[in-house]
């Protein structure tokens, strides 16, 4: 091989080999940075969807719709991550569509009985005071960074597991009553526990600030 085709060989291995900092620095509009948020978009919009099925009582098709979204949810996270992908606007969605998907899930499974309208209660006004205490020392104190406690991320993956299990035995595909009795009661303990964390939070945020 002459010196010139190896030159040649040498100038196309280069660049063949896209490294992921050469994909982080991506343009700003382009479609992998984009990807993340459009697929948040993506699990909004499947919101909609779920409720239908589960207001005509198609609990197969609302538990597809559900794991479906739950795949996005990780995938976007992942592609965020993974390729610098983080931006503002992703930020706001992404929780708030975990949100939107889970209450509204659980606003219709109270509605059709298949989880106490009490356990509905709890977990919507643990999630307002949370809310509603963020937003207080936001005033008081100016900028508030958060990260979700271990027991936090415990008691939504207990939530999300709830779910797939009241609607897998809705569909007759696995009915483990025990199993599902036990999830409820993990999830009255972990977000009772969550709750009494963020009042602590708050309570030595607030006492910081006064010292």
């Amino acid at each position: 091989m002459s010196g010139r085709e190896r030159e040649l060989n040498h100038r196309d291995c280069q660049h063949s080999a896209v490294t992921a900092p050469e994909l982080s620095s991506m343009p700003r509009m382009s479609l992998l940075y984009q990807l993340p948020n459009l697929l948040t978009l993506l699990r909004i919009g499947a919101v909609p969807v779920l409720i239908l099925f589960l207001y005509e009582g198609r609990y197969g098709a609302a538990l597809v719709v559900f794991v479906i979204a739950g795949i996005t949810d990780g995938l976007d996270g992942w592609i965020a991550k993974r390729f610098d992908a983080v931006t503002r606007l992703g930020s706001i969605l992404d929780p708030l569509a975990d949100k939107m998907l889970i209450v509204s899930t659980y606003v219709m499974l109270a509605v059709a009985g298949d989880i106490p309208f009490w356990l509905l209660l709890l977990i919507g006004f643990r999630d307002l005071g949370i809310i509603g205490g963020v937003l207080v020392l936001q005033w008081v104190h100016g900028e508030v960074r958060m990260q979700p406690s271990l027991v936090s991320k415990l008691n939504t993956f207990l939530q999300i597991s709830l779910v797939v299990l009241i609607m897998l035995e809705q569909v007759e595909w696995l009915v483990l009553a025990p199993l599902t009795d036990g999830v409820l009661w993990l999830v009255v303990a972990t977000t009772l526990a969550s709750a009494f964390h963020y009042v602590y939070f708050w309570v030595l945020r607030s006492s910081d600030a006064a010292a």
